[in-house]
């Protein structure tokens, strides 16, 4: 399991997706070893952004 990201997201969460998807693209979809946990690192970082934004608009 990943460690938590300190608060303070800085960069919006369609950067970050659009990075975890040209992730999974140049994979061809497998995440082994260290590229399993750049993801996982990266789909932390989208949750954050995601609950930051939503916390922002309302």
């Amino acid at each position: 399991m990943s460690s938590p990201l300190p608060s303070g997201v800085a960069r919006p969460a369609a950067v970050v997706d659009a990075e975890i998807r040209a992730l999974l693209v140049a994979t061809g979809g497998w995440l082994w070893g260290p590229t399993r946990e750049r993801y996982e690192r990266l789909r932390d970082e989208w949750v954050q952004a995601v609950r930051e934004e939503m916390t922002t608009a309302a």
